[in-house]
């Protein structure tokens, strides 16, 4: 990922929050065949093991993404947060003269290391209940993975493969107009608060935060 130093975001709390938030990964890796690299939308868990935490999912038996990750050894996961089109109206340089171009401001996050691919039911049962809990607890009537039968679990179990990224690089990104003059980033989080679509006002709000 192209990373200019104004853009960059190193503070490994802030990445930890940045990936959490996200939930959705696309996990990218070398195909089977050396052919072009596979991809696959799936949400992993955060886990403080190591130096810069571990990410846990898993993916379908089906998916021939997971032959290639245990060939390879290694994946790059993905996480992109808030992103909106920046319009040259909202810059108040554009009265000034004119020399503003339209851009995109976003925030993500690349989480790269060697890749264990599990197939032991145990474990793979503690990873989905992982993840379960995660998304199920705020739940006002939270579900678990023990209220399926048993025998029905261990099938769908049969039917998945787990992922395990022990993360060794980690390039945060926050795009979010630190390039620009005070008076113009001002424009910007004035103009996208003021936007109808949630996505913008979340940039908004990230900007902010810097």
């Amino acid at each position: 990922m192209y990373n200019p130093p104004a853009f960059r975001e190193e503070n490994p709390e802030i990445l930890a929050e940045l990936i959490r938030a996200a939930r959705l990964a696309v996990l990218v890796s070398a195909a089977a065949d050396g052919g072009v690299p596979e991809a696959t939308h799936l949400p992993m868990t955060l886990v403080a093991e190591g130096p810069h935490g571990t990410l846990y999912g898993h993916v379908a038996r089906a998916n021939p993404q997971w032959r290639g990750l245990a060939a390879a050894g290694v994946a790059r996961a993905i996480f992109t947060g808030p992103e909106a089109y920046i319009s040259p109206s909202l810059y108040p340089s554009k009265q000034d003269h004119g020399r503003v171009v339209p851009t995109w401001n976003y925030v993500a996050v690349h989480a790269i290391g060697p890749v264990e691919i599990v197939e032991d039911a145990d474990r793979l049962r503690g990873i989905v209940t992982s993840l379960t809990e995660r998304h199920e607890t705020p739940r006002a009537a939270p579900w678990a993975v023990t209220d399926a039968p048993d025998a029905f679990v261990a099938a769908q179990l049969k039917g998945i493969v787990g992922v395990v990224l022990r993360i060794e690089t980690l390039i945060g990104k926050r795009k979010l107009s630190q390039n620009r003059a005070e008076p113009d980033r001002e424009g910007v989080v004035t103009g996208l608060s003021a936007s109808e679509d949630p996505a913008d006002r979340a940039v908004a709000e990230a900007m902010r935060s810097l």
